[in-house]
């Protein structure tokens, strides 16, 4: 492997490594081109069978964007402190359906792939992004004019982060939790808790 392979491997862990859910978004808008690259990698992603039964929807007019807010529920283990506060809401949303017709085989698994391959790459442009799946799905298919066809899976909120959220290393306790100063701490689980190698030695 050359320095140049070996450089870009670095980077794509350290994105890795250094995305965190966002719900704090500056109100700079997003570059269309930007999310379209991001999409584009979704569409990208492995499919089951490559029957490739995923659409897509990218949202971002004002006045959508306004409208679908409250549609969604934000970070149950500390509402409501964890919501998005005015002014630092989503400037983008980017949902993920399934379309029926084609096949709803392996559904979840393969938007679970598209949706982290556009997670990362909104990280390498400095996008936040916020996984959701509690979502009022009647009404945001009528906003949106989704067909019957297409099941809503779940929706990403974007936008240029906010807020720095930091990693910990996970006790006793999974639930995120902010601190006097307002930063997001995430616990999570440490290598040597969910990794065996060759055989599940306890």
């Amino acid at each position: 492997m050359n320095q140049k392979s070996k450089a870009a491997n670095s980077q794509m862990i350290e994105l890795i490594r250094t995305r965190r859910t966002i719900r704090q978004f500056d109100q700079t808008e997003i570059p269309l081109d930007d999310l379209l690259k991001c999409a584009e990698c979704a569409g990208l992603a492995p499919s089951g069978k490559n029957l490739q039964p995923l659409k897509f929807l990218l949202v971002q007019d004002r006045k959508l964007v306004e409208a679908i807010f409250p549609l969604l529920k934000w970070a149950g283990y500390i509402q409501p402190a964890g919501n998005p506060k005015p002014g630092k809401t989503p400037t983008a949303y980017f949902v993920t359906m399934v379309d029926r017709e084609i096949s709803e085989l392996l559904s979840e698994y393969n938007a679970g792939a598209a949706i982290e391959n556009f997670i990362l790459a909104a990280r390498s442009l400095d996008i936040g992004t916020c996984w959701i799946a509690s979502v009022d799905r009647d009404k945001l298919r009528r906003l949106l004019q989704i067909p019957e066809r297409l099941h809503i899976d779940s929706i990403i909120a974007c936008g240029y982060p906010d807020e720095t959220p930091v990693v910990e290393k996970m006790t006793d306790d999974i639930r995120y939790w902010k601190d006097g100063s307002g930063i997001l701490h995430v616990p999570k689980r440490s290598l040597n808790e969910i990794l065996r190698v060759d055989r599940w030695i306890d």
